[in-house]
């Protein structure tokens, strides 16, 4: 058994590479349109890496190929996050929700306005999932496949509604996307949302515990403190806290406007 003393490592460096790497997506995608192209092409070499991490460390258990699997699964889902707030690929709508839009029809076009995003994630776990079947080392799919639940649960949240939600991290040329935003209210799914995700992350912090081999300690680690951190995140969805404010530093002096 793995004492707890030793997985500190694990959750220092989730923590770390949650607050940086937010940063610099938020960063690279507030920058001048004219930018945007560069961006997208560092971005895709920063996933070509991410799955040649995943695919080198795929039967290696070392520790060092469990952190490094973790770091190529963030990296390709840093490039479908840069490919979405760019534009790039988001949805085929993409003006704000029709007036007086309810039910399936507000649903509809909510859909319509992220789906090609949803089915590039979904694509991109399927194919990582794939892979981790027959392999060893299953850390970085894992971490993609839970950023992807995690991700479709506040998108979904959000929809129904939220009591706060700090949007400043959304570039100016996606800000139809606002108007899906449900009404700001508390409502049960969320709480719901919370608990699941806590549990989940319990979960992993036992089976991080109970792990005879350091390699399964650290994958469990580094998954438990993923999900200790969407539950921030769906918490600050319920409370009065601009978490934006995080990422000041990324977004000072940020030049969010159109060539005119």
């Amino acid at each position: 058994m793995v004492a707890v003393t030793d997985l500190g490592l694990p959750f220092a460096v989730v923590v770390t590479l949650w607050f940086v790497s937010t940063g610099l997506v938020a960063m690279l995608n507030h920058r001048l349109r004219q930018s945007l192209a560069r961006t997208l092409a560092i971005s895709g070499v920063c996933a070509i890496g991410g799955l040649s991490l995943v695919v080198l460390t795929s039967n290696v258990m070392a520790d060092w190929a469990i952190y490094a699997s973790f770091v190529g699964g963030l990296l390709i889902w840093s490039w479908h996050e840069i490919s979405f707030l760019t534009g790039a690929v988001a949805g085929s709508h993409r003006d704000p929700c029709p007036q007086g839009a309810k039910g399936w029809e507000r649903f509809s076009a909510a859909t319509t306005a992220l789906i090609h995003h949803e089915i590039a994630l979904a694509m991109t776990a399927g194919l990582l999932l794939s892979l981790a079947a027959f392999t060893g080392n299953a850390t970085g799919a894992y971490t993609f496949a839970l950023l992807l639940i995690f991700r479709l649960s506040s998108k979904l949240n959000i929809y129904w509604g939220v009591p706060n939600m700090s949007d400043e991290l959304l570039p100016k040329h996606m800000a139809y996307l606002k108007s899906y935003f449900g009404p700001k209210r508390l409502r049960p799914i969320l709480l719901l949302s919370i608990a699941a995700i806590g549990g989940l992350a319990i979960y992993f912090a036992l089976a991080a515990s109970a792990a005879t081999i350091s390699g399964l300690a650290i994958q469990n680690a580094l998954l438990c403190c993923l999900c200790l951190l969407a539950a921030l995140e769906h918490i600050f969805l319920a409370i009065p806290f601009r978490d934006s404010a995080l990422w000041q530093w990324a977004l000072d002096g940020r030049a969010d406007r159109t060539e005119g």
